[in-house]
């Protein structure tokens, strides 16, 4: 038999869990075939076999927990060149687990093999493992069963509807669904960046008649050179590069008593997945043209809706802008990216009356305004310095022109 084992996934990541089979059990598996998807923290992985042969048995079921090197699936090597050809082997041949069958009915007790993280929390915790109970059947320790020992438990199932509730009214159903591990990662890293960081938000509004005439002016031009549409994104990811450079505290993060201030400018763009919310970056975005941006910013989006983005691509950004007009939004309070120390939120144009000055003298004009947010880490920005790194957004967005020499 021939162990398939969970490998190496990524710097930082250890373990993952399983979100579907990609064979059956008896099926032919070639050498480089892929066999199963395992969603970790940021990105879903497939792994792949390394020699050929017949699935025999399957160790680990759909939205089990793996780690890297645990055993997932056994192949047959003997039948490997039989495959399909022998029909493969029959279900009464073939051993799968039982799911029912994975978890004891009482916790089974503790062992000293934990994770990563469950070490971690443990030590800052001052908890014995020895002292740990876990449902894992191999007596596996994670970070969930240290925290269920604390006086204040970290969960997500503590706010969830009891069984019976749920069942108590039949006129008011109510469905239980599991947090996926991406959509429990998205909620752990909000809930500390709130804590960890004293984060404000300033607002401010932008005209956009100026960008809309460009726009107009220049799109078909634009997709005819360029083969990809002039957006919005591109004028605020200059404008935002622009003023980072004139505010580069923005553009940086807190390393223990230290200020790390980057030099170069890779701009996370939020883009929203049926799995939740993905943060791709565009590298080195004040070196890229309008259309470079745009193509960019495009090809990162499709990978994320078709599940294709990679670790690199969510890696290593310096700021981040995020868009919640494309939902309706007008106004919010976008929160940080750690560690990130600021995040742009941009919002829904609303054409509104606004004050014009003309040589004539002050008149109202309907304009298509944009409520922009700017949320920051107040222990190294200072709220001065935020106001002013809106307002100079403000400036190079009202003046499209002056993106060329700003950014």
């Amino acid at each position: 038999m021939i162990e398939v084992k969970v490998p190496e996934l990524a710097e930082s990541i250890t373990e993952g869990t399983i979100v579907r089979w990609l064979v059956d059990v008896g099926n032919q598996v070639n050498q480089g075939d892929d066999i199963a998807e395992i969603e970790t923290d940021k990105v879903n992985i497939q792994i792949s076999a390394e020699h050929a042969g017949v699935l025999k048995k399957i160790e680990k079921n759909v939205d089990d927990t793996v780690e890297v090197g645990e055993v997932i699936a056994l192949l047959d090597d003997e039948n490997a060149e039989k495959g399909e050809a022998a029909g493969g082997a029959s279900s009464s041949e073939i051993e799968k687990i039982d799911p029912a069958e994975k978890v004891p009915e009482t916790p089974a007790p503790a062992s000293k093999i934990a994770s990563p993280a469950a070490r971690k929390l443990a030590r800052e915790k001052g908890i014995d493992l020895d002292t740990v109970q876990t449902n894992d059947p191999l007596g596996r320790i994670r970070a969930e069963d240290i925290a269920r020992q604390t006086e204040k438990p970290i969960t997500y199932e503590d706010t969830s509807i009891p069984d019976e509730l749920a069942e108590a009214d039949p006129e008011k159903p109510v469905e239980r669904i599991k947090m996926t591990r991406r959509r429990q990662t998205i909620a752990s890293k909000l809930v500390a960046a709130q804590h960890e960081a004293a984060m404000l938000t300033t607002f401010n509004e932008v005209d956009l008649t100026a960008i809309m005439a460009v726009r107009n002016r220049r799109k078909e031009a634009f997709v005819q050179a360029h083969d990809v549409k002039l957006g919005f994104m591109s004028f605020f990811t200059k404008a935002v590069v622009g003023a980072l450079k004139n505010f580069p505290l923005l553009n940086a993060e807190i390393s223990g008593t230290d200020i790390l201030v980057k030099k170069f400018y890779d701009i996370g763009i939020a883009v929203a997945t049926d799995q939740g919310l993905v943060v791709p970056v565009v590298r080195g975005a004040d070196r890229l043209n309008f259309a470079e941006i745009e193509r960019s910013i495009k090809d990162l989006a499709v990978k994320a809706r078709t599940n294709k983005l990679t670790l690199s691509d969510l890696q290593g950004g310096t700021f981040t802008i995020t868009n919640g007009g494309t939902f309706g939004s007008l106004l919010s309070t976008p929160i940080i990216n750690a560690p990130q120390v600021g995040i742009l939120g941009m919002h829904g144009i609303k054409k509104r009356p606004i004050a014009v000055e003309t040589p004539e003298g002050d008149k109202i004009e309907i304009r298509p305004m944009m409520y922009i947010a700017l949320s920051y880490d107040h222990r190294i920005v200072d709220g001065s310095e935020a106001v002013r790194f809106l307002v100079t957004v403000k400036k190079l967005l009202e003046d499209p022109e002056t993106l060329l020499l700003e950014s």
